[in-house]
């Protein structure tokens, strides 16, 4: 055999191996959205108890409710709305949304307010800050007719203490700007706008007395802040961070992009020196959170719309976010987490820096970064010798004005989103999070409200090579046009364990969904183990029940077995029933496992008989090319012809069609990295190994060739064409090539159907 004609078959046995095998060569795929395992429509949902407000005084008519924020205390939920301070008792709203107290707010200024040219809705007081400010007093701010003011109530009675406060700096003047606020170490924490027009954004310290001063960034400098949408603030060990998105000014080349940050400001600072940031914050830093798919293309979603207060993640504090890709893209959303850790450790890494305004930005050389190190809070680190920021050097005071930017960005959980969410049209916009639930509180359930009024409950895992997957538990249709009216779009979630509730707020209404539908599946044993839910538990007295505290024993669970869609029907209850009956226990917990676990055992090993099939395919496909080989070298020798190519060998144009007949077709529901583009400058981090984000479709590809393939025997034979030889060569050589005939019909047959 001659070396072109070995060369033809290595060639074809490589190609069959690489379209066989192709899970070593692709890379790794863009991670596909969950599918509901159950789906609750309206007509469950309806049920559920609504509030939209109140009566007016005469009963003519009800007050809109136009929801601002709200906040659970105890055993009660304060509603913040427009002119109103609602308080329900979370033990009598399981039934009945009743609110039990009742605080009207009115504006005095709605003359002057008519006079400034603004749409007469801005006219009212919107309650925009609702913060406990100790044990016994409800901090709350409002617009007052765009004329902010604040007041401190008693939260037993909500009888005001006090005088009234100017609200500039704490509260926002209209409705639809953002805010925060939060009370730590007696100090009062705000990010908001100070002025009418909004153009002056501001982190602001205040109510500390006369040992914490006044503090502010600095104004109008956009390398502190730059059109910035606030979040949300949480308050751990000695810092505040504060989570908002702005317009980064590190990447202007492509137009206004928003970033997602964070900024940390020590709770000790007293602002600098009389010479520089007198009143300023010296503590002040910021980074970028990254949230993206990581691959050869980072795909980020760079918009946070909601935060966690501060939770444990792998027993380490963390925060969880949604995130939303820019306004002008695909839309999409991700859910990222972040190690309080992790932001440290960039806050301790390299600054940012634009040297003047035509250049780019640059990380800045260690060798250039003054002592003690910029950011630092006095009395720690390098800074200990100080015990006020007042005393600083004025090095270190003028360095952080100019650079109160990171040059690393803070990295994900896992480097990876936990979820995605790329089918739908509509984002996500609100996050809570259960890290306790089920029985043995083990387990992390995630809440995600979007803009279509719908929730999802996901129970997912945390861990990079977790053996639980996340399963989309259930996807509630809740916003009911019967009961709300106006956008349908959630702003808001507040979780209620005690009282297995979950609240959602919508602008016009607020309605209280139960954590779970357990009593749905009745006496069903198949279907209530199927749900996954950990809020579902199979009792021994034959039911399905809510998870109560308490329960340790005496039901079973199936968490962490195969995702399924939930049947209409309860069929073959008997002897699914005996199934589970008969499976192993849990070691650890005591429930009784899914027999999916050991369906396995039951039957044929599917994955080595594939790998069988295709070990034969590939063989087969290459002693064919070998015997094709021979066969056409014998006929070259008998013709004495010059050397050609075997007429029913594959050709490179053949190899090309076998190409183009060999690609999967693509799903149309899968949305991969090609088909959501979003690039954006990269994010400056330590180098990551991308994750495995989910199967590979190798092996249903490789199935559908086998099926799709024709075999020898469903082949019909076809004539085989000799162009080279005439009929008389043809005739001496069919007596001698009779036996060789007979083995390469079918595979020339099968190679000829092909082309």
């Amino acid at each position: 055999m001659t070396d072109r004609t070995w060369l033809s078959s290595i060639v074809m046995a490589m190609v069959f191996l690489a379209y066989l095998f192709p899970v070593v060569a692709t890379a790794t795929p863009f991670p596909r959205d969950l599918q509901p395992i159950s789906v609750v429509g309206l007509e469950d949902s309806h049920l559920y108890p609504s509030f939209q407000g109140v009566m007016s005084e005469n009963g003519t008519k009800r007050l809109i409710l136009d929801y601002q924020r709200m906040i659970r205390i105890h055993q009660m939920l304060y509603i913040a709305a427009r002119d109103h301070v609602f308080v329900v008792n979370l033990t009598t709203a399981v039934d009945q949304f009743i609110p039990q107290q009742i605080l009207t707010w009115r504006s005095t200024d709605v003359s002057k307010c008519t006079v400034r040219g603004r749409n007469s809705d801005e006219c009212y007081n919107y309650i925009k800050v609702l913060v406990p400010r100790n044990d016994e007093t409800l901090f709350m701010c409002g617009t007052n007719a765009l004329n902010p003011a604040c007041r401190n109530y008693r939260l037993s009675t909500l009888e005001q203490v006090g005088q009234q406060l100017l609200g500039q700096a704490r509260c926002p003047f209209e409705s639809r700007q953002s805010n925060v606020g939060l009370f730590a170490a007696g100090n009062f924490y705000s990010a908001t706008v100070t002025d009418f027009q909004a153009s002056d954004a501001v982190i602001y310290r205040s109510l500390g007395g006369e040992g914490r001063p006044v503090l502010r960034t600095v104004k109008y400098d956009s390398k502190w802040l730059r059109e910035p949408h606030f979040l949300h603030a949480v308050e751990y060990g000695n810092y505040v961070y504060f989570f908002f998105i702005e317009i980064a000014v590190e990447h202007t080349a492509a137009g206004k992009v928003v970033y997602s940050r964070v900024a940390r400001v020590c709770k000790n600072d007293s602002g600098g020196s009389t010479r520089v940031l007198d009143r300023y914050w010296t503590s002040f830093l910021k980074a970028r959170l990254n949230c993206s798919v990581p691959g050869e293309t980072f795909f980020y979603f760079d918009v946070l719309q909601s935060l966690t207060n501060v939770l444990q993640i792998n027993q380490r504090p963390a925060v969880i976010g949604v995130f939303t890709t820019q306004i002008n893209s695909i839309p999409g959303s991700a859910i990222c987490g972040f190690y309080l850790d992790d932001i440290e450790r960039v806050f301790n890494g390299k600054f940012k820096e634009q040297k003047n305004s035509d250049s780019v930005w640059t990380s800045v050389p260690e060798e250039h970064v003054p002592k003690p190190r910029p950011g630092l809070c006095a009395g720690e680190g390098s800074a200990s010798s100080f015990s006020s920021s007042v005393q600083f050097p004025d090095s270190v005071l003028s360095f952080i004005k100019t650079h109160p930017l990171m040059d690393e960005c803070v990295p994900p959980v896992n480097n990876q989103p936990l979820i995605t969410n790329t089918a739908s049209r509509y984002k996500l916009t609100q996050i809570v999070v259960d890290t306790t639930a089920g029985p043995h509180k083990n387990r992390t359930v995630v809440f995600l409200g979007s803009e279509d009024g719908r929730v999802l409950k996901i129970l997912t895992g945390t861990q990079a090579n977790s053996s639980h997957s996340s399963k989309l538990l259930e996807e509630m249709d809740v916003y009911n046009p019967t009961q709300c009216n106006g956008d349908r779009r959630i702003l808001g979630l507040e979780l209620d364990k005690e009282h297995h509730a979950l609240f959602v707020a919508f602008s016009s209404c607020i309605i209280r969904v139960p954590l779970s539908r357990c009593a749905r599946h009745a006496t069903c044993k198949r279907r209530c183990l199927s749900t996954h839910d950990p809020y579902c538990i199979w009792l021994r007295t034959g039911r399905c029940a809510d998870v109560a505290p308490g329960f340790k024993a005496g039901f079973e669970q199936d968490i962490d077995g195969e995702q399924i869609q939930l049947p209409d029907a309860c069929n073959d209850v008997i002897s699914t029933a005996v199934n589970i009956q008969n499976s192993p226990l849990d070691s650890v917990s005591g429930v009784k496992q899914s027999p999916a676990a050991e369906s396995l055992s039951n039957g044929y090993h599917f994955t080595l008989l594939g790998a069988c099939v295709l070990v034969a395919f590939v063989l087969g496909s290459f002693v064919s090319g070998l015997l094709v080989s021979c066969y056409c070298s014998q006929r070259a020798r008998q013709t004495q012809e010059p050397e050609a190519s075997p007429p029913n060998a594959l050709s490179l144009n053949s190899l090309a069609k076998l190409n183009h007949l060999m690609d999967a077709k693509p799903d149309k529901s899968d949305v991969t990295s090609s088909q959501m583009y979003s690039l954006g400058p990269p994010c400056r981090q330590t180098p990551i190994k991308p994750h495995d984000m989910g199967e590979t479709s190798g092996a249903s590809g490789r199935e559908e060739l086998i099926l799709t393939l024709p075999t020898p025997d469903l082949t019909p034979e076809l004539p085989i064409k000799n162009i080279k030889a005439s009929n008389n060569q043809w005739e001496r050589s069919h007596a001698h090539n009779t036996m060789e005939g007979s083995i390469l019909r079918p595979t020339l047959a099968l190679t000829q159907q092909l082309f």
